[in-house]
């Protein structure tokens, strides 16, 4: 999510590496053949974030009705980038672009691909709920005018998240006269507690927040101007790819072109993680219920992919399915 974000000059370079990603990844014959059995475990990345908790499971149901198996690792992002350029994983779902950049640079100059594109519309930045932007609170530089009512307090995520890291150094570099103020760092859920405490009684608070999230609906927000410096512009307008670790396309083409075909939008994610944080719902079940419903899906996703021992992989997966 985010850190220092690239420029503009960067973003060729960006679709560049995603478009030979993708074509790498694309490589297979249009009849795809079966994997080794070597691939049979997928490893792939979840940095505790429910919309790759979301994408992960809606991946996971698809590659075990193809006969293989999902393997998940709760990775803190710096470390889930870590993982790819040294093979420990085969698959990020969560590349949240401008804002990983620079950890998208370490990983592919150790051979890293990125995949191609798997969300455009999500948004990443600061928001305080309505009934504070009600008093004046509308833009980054409006927090310093009201820091006793925040507690010269904002609210982040888990600890190392590349948001984090741009919040604490707005803040050592006294960027809006935040100097000062603290970052309380917790899990994305610790936080939304936090946020719901706050709305209960009518206080103050300043959060990270995003798109896709059911937070959005559940809460009355507005997201603030003026941070385009950390955040990038359009709110920290953002979109979200797709890595793999090197090799995976030629050690695994079937996997892999399944992967790439992955595409998914902000109101199917809203909905998932609506069933996995509102309903209580497991991300397994709630995949499966979603892709039950929307079985059109399934034909992008699965063109080209075939069970792991080299069957029609559309076909195998409406009957895992029941459809």
């Amino acid at each position: 999510m985010t850190s220092a974000h690239r420029n503009r000059l960067t973003r060729p370079l960006l679709a560049a590496a995603a478009l030979a990603g993708a074509a790498l990844l694309a490589a297979p014959s249009p009849a795809a053949a079966a994997d080794a059995a070597s691939c049979k475990t997928v490893k792939f990345s979840d940095p505790g974030w429910t919309d790759i908790t979301s994408t992960n499971a809606l991946t996971g149901v698809v590659l075990e009705a193809l006969g293989y198996e999902q393997k998940v690792d709760l990775l803190a992002v710096p470390v889930t980038f870590q993982a790819l350029a040294n093979k420990q994983i085969d698959v990020f779902l969560g590349n949240w672009m401008p804002a990983q950049q620079h950890f998208v640079t370490d990983a592919t100059a150790k051979g890293a691909v990125i995949v191609g594109r798997n969300l455009e519309g999500a948004k990443f930045t600061l928001a305080v709920p309505t009934y504070v932007s009600a008093e004046g609170v509308r833009d980054f530089a409006d927090l310093a005018k009201f820091g006793d009512k925040f507690d010269k307090k904002i609210y982040g995520i888990e600890a190392g998240a590349p948001a984090n890291q741009s919040l604490q150094k707005m803040i050592a570099g006294n960027d809006f006269g935040l100097g000062g103020w603290s970052l309380e760092e917790s899990g994305e859920q610790a936080m939304l507690k936090q946020v719901d405490r706050a709305k209960r009684d009518k206080s103050w608070i300043v959060f990270l927040a995003w798109a896709p999230h059911p937070m959005n609906s559940n809460n009355a927000l507005t997201y603030l101007s003026g941070g385009d410096k950390y955040f990038g512009p359009n709110y920290g307008g953002a979109e979200v790819y797709t890595m793999a670790r090197a090799g995976f396309a030629e050690d695994c083409p079937n996997a892999a072109k399944l992967v790439s075909n992955m595409k998914f939008t902000v109101e199917q994610e809203n909905l998932m993680m609506s069933m996995i944080l509102d309903q209580k719902m497991e991300a397994g079940e709630a995949a499966k219920l979603w892709l039950q419903g929307n079985s059109g899906t399934l034909d992008a996703w699965l063109d080209g992919v075939t069970t792991l021992d080299g069957k029609p992989g559309l076909a195998a997966v409406k009957s895992g399915l029941g459809l």
